[in-house]
C-alpha cells in the first residue's frame, strides 16, 4: 500500500509539472504569430534562428490576433511577436501614452508582473496606421505630409474603408488635428483591393498600414509623412513566458540579435515579397535569415 501510495504521489508532482508547460532546458519551444503576413515571417525568420542555434521548435503560426495573447497565457505557445502599442491598449487597457520608450517600459514591466512574460529588445519596425496618396498626384499638387494633403483634399478622390469614416483614429481623429478635409469626393472599398483602385486611377488616396508590401512601389504609391503625429507607433517586439526564458537564456541574444536587424523599410521589402511577388512566406524568411546569419555566429 505504501508503495501504490508513493507511486500516486509521484505520478501527482509529474502531472502538476508537465501541466506547468514548458520550461526546461531542452524542451521544445513553441513559437506563435498572428495571421497575417509581417508576422509570420517575423515569427518564422525568429524560429529559423533558434533551430540554427540547436533548439528543438515547434511551429504554431497563424493563430487570429483577437486570440494570440490568450494561446501564450494558456501555455499553448511560448514566443509570438507583438506590437507594442497593441499590448499597451488592447491587452493591458491603459490610457495612450505618446512616448515610445514609455510604452515600451510600461508594457515591458506590466506583461513582467501581470503574466509573468518578458518583452525582448525593441525592433526599429513600426507598423502603424498612414495615408497613401498616389505618387503622380502627389507630385503635380506637391503632397508630402498629411498637413499637404488637407490642404488640397478639395482635388483628392479618397478610397476609405468604410469604419475609417466613423473611428476616433480615423478622420473625425484626423480632424481633430489636421482639420476638415473636403474631399472631392469619398468611396468605400474593401480594403485587400485599395492598391489596385488607386493603380486604376479610380481613386486617389487612401488609408494603409506602414510596412505594407505594395509600398515598396513608390514610383506608384506615396506614404506620406504625420507631420503632426496623428498616430501612434506600433513597434515589433518578440515576447516569452518567462519560465521557458529561465531555462533557455541564450534565447534573449539570439532574438534581439535577429530584432536588431528589423527596421520598416526592412519589413515592408519582405511583405512585398510575399503580398506583391506571390511568394512563399517560408521561402522569403529563409531566404532573410541566410542573409543575416553571420551576425549570430
Amino acid at each position: 500500500m505504501k508503495l501504490r501510495a508513493m507511486l500516486c504521489s509521484l505520478f501527482s508532482i509529474l502531472c502538476l509539472l508537465t501541466a506547468c508547460g514548458s520550461g526546461k532546458k531542452g524542451d521544445t519551444v513553441r513559437i506563435g504569430s498572428k495571421d497575417f503576413t509581417e508576422n509570420l515571417i517575423v515569427a518564422e525568420v525568429y524560429a529559423l534562428a533558434l533551430e540554427d542555434a540547436g533548439y528543438k521548435i515547434e511551429r504554431k503560426l497563424n493563430i487570429a490576433g483577437s486570440v494570440v495573447h490568450t494561446a501564450i497565457t494558456n501555455n499553448e505557445i511560448d514566443i509570438y511577436p507583438e506590437y507594442t502599442m497593441t499590448g499597451l491598449l488592447t491587452i493591458l487597457k491603459l490610457d495612450l501614452i505618446t512616448d515610445p520608450q514609455k510604452v515600451y517600459d510600461v508594457v515591458k514591466d506590466e506583461y513582467n508582473k501581470r503574466f509573468q512574460i518578458t518583452w525582448f529588445d525593441q525592433t526599429k519596425a513600426n507598423d502603424s496606421q498612414g495615408l497613401v496618396i498616389r505618387t503622380d498626384v502627389a507630385n503635380a499638387l506637391n503632397i508630402h505630409t498629411i498637413s499637404d494633403l488637407q490642404r488640397e483634399a478639395n482635388k483628392i478622390r479618397f478610397a476609405s474603408r468604410g469604419e475609417f469614416d466613423q473611428r476616433d483614429d480615423g478622420i473625425p481623429g484626423l480632424e481633430k488635428i489636421y482639420g476638415p478635409f473636403h474631399f472631392k469626393s469619398s468611396k468605400v472599398y474593401d480594403n485587400g483591393i485599395k492598391y489596385q483602385i488607386l493603380k486604376n486611377g479610380e481613386a486617389d488616396a487612401t488609408p494603409a498600414y506602414t510596412t505594407e508590401g505594395q509600398l515598396v512601389n513608390t514610383d506608384i504609391f506615396k506614404l506620406l509623412e504625420d507631420d503632426k503625429h496623428m498616430w501612434q507607433p506600433y513597434y515589433l517586439v518578440p515576447i516569452i513566458r518567462n519560465n521557458v526564458l529561465e531555462a533557455n537564456p541564450g534565447i534573449a541574444k539570439i532574438l534581439n540579435t535577429v530584432s536588431a536587424t528589423f527596421d520598416s523599410k526592412v519589413i515592408t521589402k519582405l511583405n512585398a515579397q510575399v503580398d506583391v511577388d506571390k511568394k512563399e512566406y517560408e521561402e522569403v524568411a529563409k531566404k532573410y535569415f541566410q542573409s543575416i546569419k553571420p551576425l549570430l555566429q
